[in-house]
């Protein structure tokens, strides 16, 4: 009798998980039911349910799903789970023993070209190389890292919850889904006594070809690798400490030894321009995309440097997430989530951009609607992740983490004041003034705000009033 009485199978994109769950399927007594949890669709695009839950059901009260897989009959069920899937269900299957946990990884250089040719093809399956679609890829070093940190972060977080239960994982590289043998131990491992002759290879791998030809600036990929401190990523499970996600949106400027650590959905165009403006250089010359390696280097290489951040009154801050990355459907929105929520959560926004027919009653309407969001999303109630532009602001100071916390922080309404004093510490005597933050689009807050959005604000983030003594707005 099995140990165990259902799986997961912690993973990414682009790491073989298909493949993976091909073969687990072709085992009578276990059966995998896809991205189960993925906020934006229910097992496989275009399927209405799993096992008789549908994707409203599941949005609702995930454990709804995650019993149904467990009383499943006749077989063992699971699920992929990746790291931006609902994050509710994730801690209960780290503690439950009864939960078998299999960690499929792959080398994230790897995992990334892949990932980038998908999107450029639209290929993200492969059963008929007649039918195979090819591309070279550009490079982007800063999407690199971030891909690199989000996959670290999920495997300490899986590597910790683990030990601090005492429990051990199946760990599978994307080298060992080619051998059946790997496949008939991960089945005694779930407590299945039947073996596989050989594999199931209706799924082809979909870019065989060295880096060197999937990539069409190559050269940099060496140099993004130098300034990573380890990437051994694809073996497990010792990984270095958690290192700050934020790092990278650091911005430091071309010559004055300040360094700039973002609040997203704050004044961080205003403040770049200031701080391009101090040495008198576009905003490409700002030193950005920073490691860890990199930042230690340039602090040690600036001596008496000082680091800031840029606060913002809650109710601000939340119109311009709302507007920047909900409501616009332009690049940097998050179309995925901007979907999610008119179709999962009824947020009353347009299917494409604002027309004529948006006015300020339905953007007012609408901006209520995604604060009843966001408050349901920060307690965890919604599948949705906590995305750092509507996460709170003394979260964010929080995790900025030794390596570089501010030597102050500003508040929006205090730049033109606080800002020039900074750059004065640092020896400059000149110092151009901060511009105001544009309104934002398609209409200002000025438009609809009043003490219904300001109470319903204060409900959100009651800790970023207190800590940072927020008034009201107006």
């Amino acid at each position: 009798m099995s140990k165990f009485d259902y799986f997961v199978v912690f993973a990414e994109m682009r790491t073989g998980s298909n493949f993976l769950e091909t073969n687990i399927n072709a085992f009578d007594g276990l059966s995998c039911h896809g991205e189960a949890f993925n906020p934006h669709f229910i097992g496989y695009p275009n399927r209405d349910d799993v096992l008789g839950v549908s994707l409203e059901q599941r949005t609702a009260d995930p454990m709804t799903l995650l019993r149904a897989i467990k009383d499943e009959s006749g077989v063992m069920s699971g699920f992929r789970y990746f790291h931006d899937h609902d994050p509710r269900v994730l801690e209960t299957c780290l503690r439950d023993p009864r939960c078998a946990k299999i960690i499929l990884t792959r080398n994230p250089l790897d995992s990334y070209v892949s990932w980038k040719i998908a999107q450029a093809t639209g290929q993200w399956k492969l059963t008929d190389v007649r039918r195979r679609k090819d591309s070279k890829v550009r490079f982007d070093g800063s999407e690199f890292k971030r891909h690199v940190e989000d996959l670290q972060d999920f495997q300490v977080t899986l590597m910790k919850g683990l030990q601090t239960t005492g429990q051990a994982a199946f760990y599978v590289a994307y080298e060992d889904l080619q051998d059946v043998d790997v496949m008939n131990g991960l089945a005694q491992f779930l407590g299945v006594s039947e073996t596989l002759e050989a594999l199931d290879k209706s799924l082809k791998r979909q870019n065989p070809s060295p880096l060197s030809e999937k990539v069409s600036n190559f050269a940099d990929v060496s140099l993004a690798l130098s300034e990573l401190d380890r990437f051994n990523l694809n073996r497990t499970p010792n990984f270095e400490p958690r290192r700050g996600a934020i790092v990278p949106s650091y911005v430091a400027g071309a010559v004055v030894p300040l360094l700039y650590m973002p609040v997203r959905s704050g004044p961080e165009s205003e403040v770049v321009h200031w701080l391009a403006a101090l040495d008198e250089v576009p905003t490409s010359g700002l030193m950005t995309n920073f490691s860890q390696k990199t930042l230690r280097k340039w602090k040690r290489g600036n001596k008496g440097h000082r680091t800031f951040t840029v606060v913002r009154h809650p109710v601000p801050r939340a119109h311009a997430a709302f507007c920047e990355r909900i409501l616009k459907t332009d690049e940097g929105s998050y179309t995925k989530i901007r979907s999610t929520l008119r179709r999962v959560h009824k947020l009353p926004i347009p299917n494409d951009a604002p027309g004529p027919d948006y006015d300020v009653d339905a953007h007012r309407t609408a901006f209520l609607a995604f604060l009843d969001f966001v408050k349901a999303n920060l307690l965890g109630q919604t599948s949705v992740r906590q995305d750092a532009h509507w996460a709170t602001q003394s979260g964010a100071l929080q995790g900025f983490g030794d390596m570089a916390l501010p030597d102050m922080i500003v508040r929006e309404d205090e730049m033109d004041s606080y800002l020039p004093a900074l750059a004065m510490q640092v020896g400059r005597k000149s110092v151009p003034d901060p511009q105001p933050a544009h309104a934002d689009t398609p209409f200002a807050l000025d438009d609809i705000y009043d003490d219904e959005i300001e109470a319903r604000v204060r409900d959100i983030y009651q800790r970023d009033y207190m800590i940072f003594g927020f008034e009201k707005w107006r």
